[in-house]
């Protein structure tokens, strides 16, 4: 085959002619055309009879990079780049994704947005936030350091959406004070589609940065499928409830904190008690974190080896059933295995692990004193996790591990220290997915 990656070609199979761009491709049994409607689509190779080229791809020459002026009377915003489709371009050729770093970049991509503020770009990653370890928060908390100490008005992460509710709980934690606003933002659909969310998320979470006193970590998202309003999402009770929709992200046993309309610019806060921008404030970093933290999901069938398995580690979440329960009781023969797991904890906790339960129910809390399961795991040892998010937790667990006396992590684990517990569920904050 004569034919190359960005090739426009015409495919006559055995029951069919399709026209499109050859797409690069792994698999060597087939291959993968672009359609114009901006769909892939593969064809086996026993099924094509002919591919003949139409016209050959020829590389897009780059565009001059355009003079941008900063304007003294705008606020100016940091974004800093750890990977994902936010700031990517497309070669709308080939159908590949690849990441634009620079402000002449942003600027023909989003050219709306300097009539915002004044922005600066910088790569920290290039990678799928699904790779993130802890180490990963330090790196993206020092860059954020320096561009504190620069005197930037407000800061965009951006960043995969896989991970991106947990590293938001994760930076929240790390910084302890910030003077100025710090989102994180994320696209849902790729930039080489009509539907993308990447520029309006971006534009947003400027517009918000911009326009508001708001300080402090939160997320900018889409608030539905519709291109009409975004939404400031709190970092550490904030979930993301759909694989691929727009508005994926949403608050768990909370509200918004604010919401952007996209057609008029106008801020509405949810939230009233936030904390406000003050530049004469410090960046408090405590980026330390324990890395033998475990987090354990119960299910059906489990055996006490599982629990066994986190003997010597420092922390472990487990994401119960229901009001915070484990199996633990023999009601038939069947059962007789589950009488060891109670034990298996015990000896977990006896080794040094802090356990704390927290519930695989996304909204409510835990409540350890309604029956009895409950009851006898917190007299071995168990801490009720109250309203906290497992992965929340997780995060909360290691960041104080990293940072405090083992008596004090046990005290503190169920303080709310960053809005990641709510001692009063409303009844309008339970969302009905239906």
């Amino acid at each position: 085959m004569n034919a190359k990656a960005g090739d426009k070609v015409k495919v006559t199979a055995k029951d069919e002619i399709i026209e499109g761009i050859l797409m690069p491709n792994e698999e060597t049994d087939s291959v993968v055309i672009k359609l114009d409607n901006g769909y892939n689509i593969g064809i086996g190779n026993k099924k094509i009879k002919e591919i003949k080229v139409i016209e050959k791809y020829k590389e897009a020459k780059s565009t001059p990079k355009s003079q941008i002026k900063k304007d003294s009377k705008k606020p100016t915003i940091a974004i800093l780049h750890t990977g994902g489709t936010i700031a990517s371009k497309v070669d709308y050729r080939t159908g590949g994704v690849y990441s634009s770093f620079n402000p002449e970049d942003l600027l023909e991509m989003f050219p709306e947005m300097f009539d915002i503020a004044n922005f600066s770009s910088k790569l920290i990653a290039n990678m799928w936030s699904d790779d993130l370890r802890f180490k990963h928060f330090e790196i993206i908390t020092k860059a954020v350091e320096k561009e504190v100490k620069k005197g930037v008005d407000g800061i965009i992460i951006g960043m995969g959406t896989d991970n991106l509710a947990v590293a938001s709980a994760a930076l929240a934690f790390i910084i302890e004070e910030t003077p100025i606003p710090i989102l994180l933002v994320g696209a849902q659909r790729s930039s080489d589609r009509g539907s993308s969310d990447a520029a309006m998320n971006l534009i947003s979470a400027a517009e918000f940065i911009a326009k508001t006193d708001f300080a402090g970590v939160g997320i900018c998202m889409h608030e539905s499928t519709s291109d009409n309003t975004s939404a400031i999402l709190p970092p550490c009770k904030t979930a993301k409830l759909h694989s691929s929709r727009r508005d994926a992200f949403k608050p768990v046993n909370d509200t918004l904190i604010a919401r952007i309309d996209y057609d008029t610019k106008k801020v509405e806060f949810i939230k009233k008690d936030y904390l406000k921008k003050d530049k004469k404030g410090k960046l408090v970093i405590k980026p330390r974190m324990e890395e033998k933290i475990g987090l354990l999901k119960i299910h059906v069938n489990m055996f006490p080896e599982q629990f066994e398995l986190y003997k010597g580690y420092k922390g472990l979440i487990i994401e119960g059933t229901g009001l915070g329960h484990t199996p633990g009781q023999a009601p038939n023969e069947w059962c007789k295995i589950h009488e060891k797991i109670y034990p298996a904890l015990k000896k977990v906790i006896d080794s040094g692990c802090i356990i704390v339960m927290t519930t695989q129910c996304l909204f409510g809390k835990v409540h350890m004193h309604v029956y009895d399961k409950g009851v006898d795991l917190t007299k071995i040892g168990v801490i009720p996790g109250k309203d906290m998010l497992a992965e929340t937790a997780f995060i909360k667990l290691s960041w104080l591990l990293g940072n405090c006396k083992k008596e004090e992590v046990k005290e503190l684990i169920t303080k709310n220290l960053r809005g990641e517990i709510n001692d009063r569920l409303m009844k309008d904050e339970f969302l009905d997915l239906t």
